[in-house]
């Protein structure tokens, strides 16, 4: 037998569920269930309509209404986003002033990392450029990605901070913008500022300290205990002042044969002023 769908049965159904009489009783037969419970179950009701309630009113007042339009973000977060005011980022800037630097640095090994990174925000800078660049001066900020970890790539630079001549800034000895294996003197200068100085204004300025000293590499990290050697030999200086030295005209010229030969030449002359003795 098919059952047979009567809309005006719907309908009437419907009606006697929804009319006056059936309604006032399901009222009053709510009310004599409410009064029957037992009071701390009618308070703990009571408490769990609040907290259930309470989310609600306070998403209604305290969460905008646009919240979650796209994704996790506000609608009006964009427009705000458009209304502020416009600030430098990124590196073009930089690169309007500094484009000695922007040559060195984008052909070396920090070409990726932008000026930020190590200087920091300098929104200052660009409104007044007398107020100089944060530079990191101390030893622990290289390390963050130099120091030494089995983990990192076999061609990644990596030291070990506490023998890697321990007392001086990395910035002293190596180019930031350049981070090569730093050449003398610039290597030299680091340790040896006073002497660097004296001789910028000797004639023996355009010689590099390696023509005279050779410096394991020891040094650099024990710099006290392995010294870098000294010319040994009369012979060595004169290879640029004795009589038949292949050099310049104006260099002074010695007799080897005749001139204090009991002594190597540092021992009386200050080689890196020779001109103060």
């Amino acid at each position: 037998m098919k059952f047979k769908f009567n809309p005006d049965d719907l309908k009437s159904l419907v009606k006697k569920s929804f009319s006056s009489d059936n309604i006032n009783k399901r009222r009053q037969s709510m009310k004599f269930f409410w009064k029957n419970l037992p009071e701390q179950i009618r308070r703990l009701s009571v408490v769990a309509v609040i907290l259930f309630a309470l989310p609600l009113v306070v998403r209604q007042l305290l969460i905008p209404t646009d919240f979650g339009k796209y994704g996790h973000y506000r609608a009006s977060a964009l427009d705000e986003i458009v209304s502020q005011e416009i600030h430098y980022a990124g590196r073009e800037l930089c690169n309007e002033c500094h484009d000695d630097v922007v040559e060195v640095k984008y052909n070396g090994y920090h070409k990726t990392l932008t000026c930020e990174v190590c200087h920091g925000p300098a929104f200052a800078h660009t409104e007044d450029d007398a107020i100089e660049l944060e530079a990191p001066r101390k030893r622990s900020y290289c390390p963050t990605c130099h120091e030494y970890l089995p983990s990192r790539p076999s061609g990644f630079p990596q030291i070990i901070s506490a023998r890697h001549n321990s007392r001086k800034a990395c910035i002293k000895c190596h180019d930031p913008h350049d981070p090569k294996p730093p050449e003398t003197p610039r290597e030299c200068k680091a340790c040896h500022a006073e002497i660097s100085y004296t001789k910028a204004v000797s004639k023996h300025v355009d010689i590099p300290c390696t023509r005279c000293h050779q410096t394991p590499e020891e040094h650099k990290i024990r710099p006290r205990e392995v010294l870098p050697s000294k010319p040994h030999n009369r012979e060595f200086c004169g290879s640029c002042h004795a009589l038949d030295a292949e050099s310049s005209e104006d260099i002074p010229r010695i007799d080897l044969f005749e001139h204090e030969r009991r002594y190597n030449c540092w021992q009386c002359h200050y080689p890196h002023l020779p001109e103060a003795n």
